[in-house]
């Protein structure tokens, strides 16, 4: 009979903190699914960190990656790196129903987590505009798309996506204990114009611009293949110059395809609102977000030999050698 007592849920077991009157009960776990989540914990944040430090070493290294591409994709690493150190970590301790670390680090997590995604998204739009100029207009690409214009794409993607998540999570971030109904809560809250701009410019206004950029690539690329096909000797040359920017172009489009799959059906699951967020639907649907950053180094391991060239050189500490910034990585 005490055993059974234990479970009873007015009891301090079942508190996340006993101490205070106003806790937050512990929701029940069953075993398998807090293994589950110990295992997910476990494998799953390392591996995103471990990849992304290995673009980012990667590109900051070696000078033949120092491209206005690459650029790009150091950028859209870092905001990955950030994902696995602090977003995964943190959303698996936030949805166990005990958050522990206080009001002032919950209001800071959720910052760093809306300016990671918000960099992300930003980052495949500019992405969707790389490979946009690259197959309908590469002769003029590199004239059009240098380092120091993207140098600037990215220092101002960041500093709009800090200026805008403190905008839009202010009373998160000035009032943090407005936000909780029990210690150990911790909880985004949205008045209604703060969702409907947040809905509009962190979601439809970006996907939208992804989308139709990359529909009229689609386009443009499949028209440039039949022109190809008809025109393989008289313009041989032209085609063997468009060749690199065309792998690339393909290369960057699964990585942008692939955000998409990840991304949009939690945003429009999102859109229904409701108790329907807090539903194992909703939690997969997250999970599959954040998986998306643990998949981008995947996609370049698969597509471009310069990283998996890079990483056998920084596996291998061969980057500690004399002169190995200058490594041919083609």
């Amino acid at each position: 009979m005490d055993a059974l007592g234990s479970s009873d849920p007015s009891g301090p077991s079942t508190l996340c903190f006993p101490e205070l009157n106003q806790s937050c009960p512990k929701p029940f776990l069953s075993p398998s699914a807090a293994l589950l989540r110990l295992a997910l914990l476990c494998t799953v944040p390392p591996l995103t960190v471990t990849l992304n430090l290995l673009v980012i070493m990667a590109v900051a290294h070696f000078r033949q990656l120092h491209t206005p591409t690459n650029l790009l994709l150091l950028s859209l690493a870092v905001s990955d790196l950030l994902v696995g150190l602090v977003l995964m970590p943190g959303e698996m301790l936030r949805e166990s129903g005990c958050w522990l670390l206080g009001e002032l680090v919950c209001a800071l997590y959720l910052y760093v987590a809306y300016v990671a995604v918000s960099a992300s998204v930003i980052d495949m739009v500019l992405i969707s505009v790389d490979r946009y100029v690259a197959i309908c207009d590469p002769l003029h690409y590199s004239q059009r798309v240098t380092m120091r214009r993207v140098s600037v794409g990215v220092a101002c993607s960041w500093a709009f996506s800090f200026l805008y998540t403190a905008l839009i999570l202010k009373d998160n971030l000035l009032y943090p204990e407005r936000t909780r109904t029990c210690w150990g809560e911790c909880m985004l809250v949205f008045d209604f114009v703060s969702a409907a701009v947040d809905v509009f410019v962190g979601f439809i206004l970006p996907v939208g611009l992804i989308l139709a950029i990359n529909l009229v690539v689609l386009v443009v690329a499949l028209s440039q293949a039949r022109a190809m096909r008809v025109q393989v000797v008289a313009h041989a040359s032209q085609r063997v110059a468009r060749r690199p920017q065309l792998k690339a172009a393909r290369s960057l489009g699964v990585l942008v395809g692939i955000f998409l799959l990840c991304f949009t059906p939690y945003q429009c699951f999102s859109l229904v609102g409701g108790d329907l967020l807090q539903s194992p639907v909703a939690s997969f649907l997250v999970f599959l977000v954040y998986v998306n950053s643990c998949v981008n180094p995947l996609v370049y391991a698969l597509f471009y030999p310069w990283f998996r060239k890079a990483v056998r050189l920084i596996v291998t500490l061969r980057i500690f050698h004399a002169d190995s910034c200058q490594a041919i990585m083609s």
